[in-house]
């Protein structure tokens, strides 16, 4: 399908869903958001804003949040509902109509897409392998309809396959990375841009799908309380938005950054960016963070490695902590996409790589020492002290410490009668409760636990076979974990996380 050579935005990021002529007598241009929830940095506005621009209409953006998903939560609506209203003050006074639409009651956003299309010229919205939002109802729009990948500094479709390791999607991206280095979003896509002014949507659409209330974008409990989601799972201090992303981002890259690589596996300094749920939201764009990095270090390509070797230090010729930071942000995050983008299977146990199911094939039967339900895990009810801890930080703040989680998923490798079970209640708990669940890094963590790309490692264990060992003893003695013990204990969290999440499942 053909994509116009419009504005600034790299074809290789725009995608065709529906290659239907542009509807010219069209009241506006429609940006349908769904995943990248910002405003600035933000490839899919851009080319929103330059269709505008070439079809002299209005701008309509309209950033939709639906229910009846098997995990949506008060925890992550709250999260992006308040992402909305920080939208929302950042488009008062710009030259576009902003409309956020949340369901009340699933399938309330098919009908509501199906009669904005009526009214558009062209439709616009993201591009996101685990959150593909209406492009898989594209057969519903009645006009062309594109969407747009700005998740990386690499577009997902520059790779044609799935890498099965870390080292070779490295390589693949030092390889590719100066191509694609400074082809850009906007950080302010507003800037010396004229649109037609853009009025309210029809009023039978507004009438029938009304726009979110005040009430509802703040996270009043009455408010959310009406929509069809799960109540059990509360929500936490985490506040959502592009603004709170850039004040932790900012906080980070100033006071944190340069002790990275020593603090990053210690629990108790929890010295990580905390970035994982804005990403996973697009609350953040991966361009700024890399650029203010850029900026910070002082950087110019000109400092690139020449070969593409797949090392982790000395390729960008910034310091180590910059070096080891991009590492987890660009090889770790895209490779992940990459795999969900390239593998329709990417949550399958099928989806291992061969040594890891023979390996786990041949120790299924294994004598286990303890088995656990999901409910036992889900309360953090296991003999494993340090266990528990990570558990109750994951329900209790809707995270879990990057380190620690590789332990709390061998784990649970460990403590159920089958591998394959083992994923389902990693998923389950992962998605459940953790802010950035259901994101292609959390499939990538879960997996890797379980082998994916990862390689065999001696000696041969019971249960584990090949499979790459880690025990809470050895955790204890390679990381502080005192006084993470006592802030996640039961006495500290007052059991509010614990026997009476049993709830949720039965």
């Amino acid at each position: 399908m053909v994509v116009e050579s419009l504005g600034s935005v790299p074809a290789l990021r725009v995608r065709v869903v529906r290659d239907e002529p542009i509807h010219g007598a069209g009241r506006a241009v429609v940006y349908w958001m769904t995943a990248a929830r910002r405003v600035r940095w933000n490839f899919a506005l851009d080319r929103a804003i330059d269709w505008a621009q070439e079809l002299k209409k209005p701008l309509w953006i309209i950033e939709v949040l639906t229910c009846g998903g098997r995990w949506d939560t008060e925890r992550t609506h709250r999260f992006v509902l308040e992402g909305m209203a920080d939208t929302a003050r950042r488009l008062n006074g710009r030259p576009v109509l902003y409309y956020p639409y949340v369901e009340s009651q699933p399938g309330e956003n098919e009908a509501f897409f199906a009669a904005i299309c009526q009214q558009a010229c062209v439709v616009v919205t993201d591009e996101h392998p685990t959150a593909p939002g209406i492009v898989a109802n594209g057969d519903r729009c009645a006009v062309r309809l594109e969407a747009v990948d700005g998740v990386g500094l690499v577009p997902m479709r520059a790779a044609n396959e799935a890498f099965p390791t870390a080292f070779a999607f490295r390589r693949f991206l030092q390889a590719v990375l100066r191509d694609h280095l400074f082809d850009t979003p906007q950080a302010d896509p507003f800037a010396h841009v004229e649109l037609p002014p853009a009025d309210s949507l029809p009023t039978a659409i507004a009438r029938r799908w009304p726009r979110a209330s005040v009430e509802l974008l703040s996270g009043e409990p009455g408010s959310l309380a009406k929509l069809a989601i799960d109540h059990r799972v509360p929500a936490v201090s985490m506040q959502g938005g592009s603004s709170a992303a850039e004040t932790r981002w900012q906080a980070f890259l100033t006071d944190a950054l340069a002790s990275y690589p020593e603090l990053r596996n210690q629990p108790e300094s929890d010295a990580t960016s905390g970035l994982s749920p804005y990403l996973h939201f697009g609350h953040i764009s991966t361009h700024q963070v890399f650029f203010d990095i850029v900026a910070q270090q002082s950087w110019t390509p000109a400092r690139l490695g020449q070969k593409a070797s797949g090392v982790r230090q000395g390729w960008w010729g910034m310091s180590e902590a910059a070096e080891a930071f991009l590492d987890q942000l660009l090889t770790w995050r895209e490779l992940g996409f990459n795999t969900c983008s390239h593998r329709p299977d990417y949550a399958e146990y099928d989806s291992l790589p061969p040594w890891a199911k023979a390996t786990l094939a041949k120790h299924a039967k294994d004598p286990r020492s303890y088995v656990y339900s999901l409910e036992q895990f889900a309360s953090a009810q296991t003999h494993d002290p340090l266990w528990n801890a990570a558990q109750r930080q994951l329900v209790s703040e809707g995270r879990l410490h990057n380190y620690l989680r590789m332990l709390w998923g061998k784990k649970i490798l460990e403590w159920t009668s089958r591998p394959e079970e083992a994923l389902e209640i990693m998923v389950e708990l992962n998605n459940r409760y953790a802010l950035d669940g259901q994101d292609p890094n959390s499939y990538s963590g879960i997996f890797w636990i379980l082998g994916r790309y990862d390689r065999p490692w001696g000696p041969e264990r019971p249960i584990f076979g090949t499979i790459r060992y880690m025990s809470s003893e050895n955790t204890a003695r390679k990381v502080r974990v005192t006084q993470y013990l006592r802030r996640y204990s039961e006495e500290a969290l007052g059991w509010r996380c614990g026997r009476a999440e049993k709830t949720l499942f039965g």
